[in-house]
């Protein structure tokens, strides 16, 4: 991997003692880590053998991070399995993606990753988190993924959706997929990937279910679950437990620094005092939640409380800015208040997601500056009014999404650059994919 410097726009870049620099750019090493930033000018000068990209004028951004993500889903778009309209939450899921991930194969899994993790490309993320589930072929699938991520040059943590509603046989086997791949990830030495225990949610795991996770679990990672995303997840653990879900899972000992614990919507005072205590992160999925109908999590309350707090897409496709927008916009119309969220929201993508992640893969993302990753993305945005570090955002909110990256750069590889991906073929890896989901479609009697 050679030198390169991306240069010729506007350096937003995440660092607070240089927050922005006009026209420079960033020179980025072999080694995927940052080396300077400053005038494109100088930067040629003290790296001669750098190869250079242009950024046109756009914004020279740090890559972006999607904390919570289901590549599999992408087989879902444009479909609705024969029988199902659903009316409520658990109709979503047992007529819609429980149904689907029961007929996958392993070449469902790389295809359907191909595609999503190629989408994450073209919209700027750079590093993602998502949890699998496939219970037609469990062992094996987060290789598949794994694959689809490497085709790409996509930075991933990876894990699989443990649960007991496909009975005990499949549950263990979800148990040991995760911890399988976790030692693989281990072994690696290019900071690219890590692994997690993944969990669905309380309501389809059991305490027996829960201690065999964590008795597996290695000292130095953490769980993804989802969290009280609806209503019939905290009614079941008070139901059943009595206990909030979130108490419940800190007496399991699942939350904790390393515990990613999505969505977060039906949550008391107590829960939220757990989490915090906990550093527990909890990630907005706000998208995701309206289209399921399940609320709106209070996001500028969690954050007033000290939450540790981030943002996913929750398969709902991987644009992370128009995710920013869309979060923004509904913490307004929920509370009334026309200002709600207005320092919070631009917070949890830019300053809390690259500080989750970076306690997984021991690098600093999410900010550009000397020794932190060399992920990086350009936008192609010409702003019709001046724009600092003061009112950055502001200009990202109103005018900038994910059709909105040119260029992605990943650990210090050019990965896409003018909208053109350079690690392989996405004309071929979407027909190939489209191709798989059509005969995935057909087994899965949709």
């Amino acid at each position: 991997m050679e030198m390169v410097i991306i240069g010729g726009g506007a350096v937003l870049t995440r660092d607070p003692e240089r927050p922005f620099i006009a026209g420079g750019g960033v020179a980025a090493g072999d080694d995927g880590l940052i080396l300077a930033l400053g005038p494109v000018s100088r930067l040629k000068r003290e790296y001669p053998g750098a190869s250079f990209v242009d950024a046109g004028g756009g914004i020279i951004m740090p890559g972006l991070v999607d904390l919570h993500h289901h590549a599999y889903t992408i087989y879902s778009r444009g479909l609705t399995p024969r029988g199902n309209r659903p009316l409520r939450y658990m109709d979503i899921l047992e007529g819609g993606l429980w149904r689907l991930d029961r007929a996958m194969n392993l070449e469902d899994v790389y295809h359907s990753a191909s595609a999503a993790f190629l989408d994450c490309v073209r919209r700027g993320v750079t590093t993602v988190f998502d949890q699998h589930s496939s219970y037609g072929a469990v062992t094996g699938s987060l290789p598949e993924l794994d694959r689809a991520a490497s085709r790409l040059g996509l930075r991933a943590c990876l894990c699989y959706e443990v649960s007991d509603r496909e009975g005990e046989s499949k549950c263990r086997a979800a148990i040991q997929e995760n911890l399988s791949f976790m030692r693989e990830a281990a072994r690696r030495t290019d900071g690219m990937r890590r692994g997690m225990m993944g969990m669905h949610a309380g309501f389809t795991l059991s305490d027996k279910t829960l201690e065999a996770c964590m008795e597996a679990l290695p000292a130095t990672s953490g769980c993804h679950i989802h969290v009280a995303e609806a209503l019939e997840d905290t009614t079941h653990s008070l139901q059943t437990y009595g206990r909030s879900i979130v108490r419940r899972l800190r007496e399991r000992g699942v939350l904790g620094r390393k515990t990613i614990a999505a969505h977060g919507i039906h949550l008391n005072w107590e829960d939220v005092q757990i989490l915090r205590e906990t550093d527990t992160a909890v990630v907005h999925c706000a998208e995701s939640n309206m289209a399921s109908a399940v609320g709106c999590a209070n996001i500028e309350d969690y954050a007033k409380a000290g939450l540790t707090l981030g943002l996913g897409t929750d398969g709902f496709g991987a644009d992370m800015l128009g995710s920013l927008r869309i979060a923004s916009l509904l913490c307004r119309h929920n509370s009334g208040d026309a200002m709600a969220g207005e320092g919070a929201l631009p917070g949890l993508l830019f300053r809390g997601n690259p500080s989750i992640a970076s306690r997984f893969f021991g690098v600093e993302l999410g900010v550009l500056k000397p020794g932190a990753a060399a992920d990086i993305i350009v936008c192609d945005y010409q702003p019709p009014t001046p724009m600092d570090a003061a009112n950055a955002d502001a200009h990202i909110l109103g005018g900038v999404d994910g059709r909105s990256v040119v260029t992605t750069v990943i650990a210090g590889k050019v990965v896409m650059e003018n909208r053109v991906v350079k690690t392989c073929d996405a004309d071929g890896l979407l027909a190939d994919a489209r191709q798989q989901a059509a005969d995935f479609w057909r087994r899965a009697c949709v």
